[in-house]
């Protein structure tokens, strides 16, 4: 395999924007089970489970609480909602990163254009624009990862994905007419915006993520793997894997308080299946129970979680490329 790569194919050409959809769709597939049974446990602690609560703010709570879970529901616990993960991911990542590759191409046509505040419009761009697409099957996952049998005596039936969604659909319709506020009438109307639960915090906490992310990502490719005349090196797989891993190190920093207010309002119809939960409100909640910290609540978990997934997908990404010609 030769260890340059040339930059003269039309990225904006249909083939090249399959090929592309179809690596980092894997790419997410594999990236997402390497690590799924951190994500459930992330979710349960920035949703505030009442049965994990006790285990969050520590390093060895994460640890306790796959324990925990394990004792529970075996390994099909510790990857309870992985199906509804991967019926998204694949999606969710095959456009983002064929998004990217448009968008960028798209923001930045020649190199002369190639800067900072470009890549991260791109890599927004890119992350909005697959949230779009995808964001029911989130909210699905979502409240699958957050379904705990430890104090569901009454009902001890792992959640199903279709179950989920059943359950989303119906929420608030039980409701006398006379009681129903206009967020109820308007669900009831619209049911299928009861998907969209904490979408729109989901939105704009995109932008710093997937922003971040391809930015650190493409600049730092940039800086050790530049192009010239149209070539530039291959990097090595462990060298994506490093890149990788920085970007999503520094993507979950910036964006890690939207993610807390965003479960926080996707599981919010389960406590108050009549209404949205508003930014306001729920942002008080957060503060409210843990203060300033209440906004980092399992960030230790999802620095372990979130570099190596954001290693290995856009690692794998770059190999799947590769293998299919792009």
């Amino acid at each position: 395999m030769s260890s340059t790569v040339s930059h003269q194919r039309d990225k904006r050409s249909f083939d090249y924007a399959i090929r592309s959809g179809i690596a980092g769709g894997l790419a997410g597939c594999i990236a997402k089970t390497a690590v799924a049974p951190l994500d459930r446990v992330k979710i349960l602690f920035q949703a505030s489970n009442p049965d994990f609560q006790k285990y969050a703010g520590t390093w060895t709570g994460a640890y306790r609480a796959g324990l925990a879970i394990y004792r529970d529901g075996g390994a099909r616990g510790l990857l309870q909602g992985h199906s509804a993960t991967l019926l998204r991911i694949f999606p969710y990542a095959a456009i983002k990163f064929m998004a990217y590759d448009q968008w960028r191409a798209l923001v930045i046509p020649n190199r002369d254009k190639e800067t900072n505040f470009r890549r991260f419009t791109a890599g927004a761009l890119a992350g909005m624009t697959s949230v779009t697409f995808t964001y029911p099957l989130e909210l699905v996952r979502v409240r699958m990862a957050f379904h705990s049998r430890l104090s569901s005596s009454s009902d001890q039936t792992r959640p199903s994905f279709l179950r989920a969604m059943r359950v989303i659909y119906n929420e608030g319709s039980t409701s006398s007419p006379a009681t129903r506020t206009t967020a109820a009438q308007i669900f009831e109307r619209f049911p299928v915006l009861k998907f969209y639960r904490g979408f729109s915090v989901t939105m704009v906490g995109m932008i710093p993520y997937a922003g971040t992310a391809f930015l650190t990502w493409d600049f730092l490719r940039a800086h050790f793997f530049p192009v010239i005349d149209d070539h530039s090196k291959r990097p090595h797989p462990l060298a994506n894997l490093a890149i990788g891993a920085v970007s999503g190190a520094i993507s979950q920093t910036v964006s890690y308080p939207f993610e807390v207010v965003r479960r926080r309002m996707q599981v919010g119809g389960l406590t108050r299946p009549d209404r949205w939960l508003r930014w306001g409100e729920t942002v008080r909640a957060v503060y409210a129970s843990g203060g300033w910290r209440g906004f980092y609540v399992g960030l230790g978990i999802g620095y372990l979680k979130i570099i190596p997934m954001t290693a290995i997908s856009f690692a794998v990404w770059q190999g799947g490329k590769s293998l299919l010609g792009v």
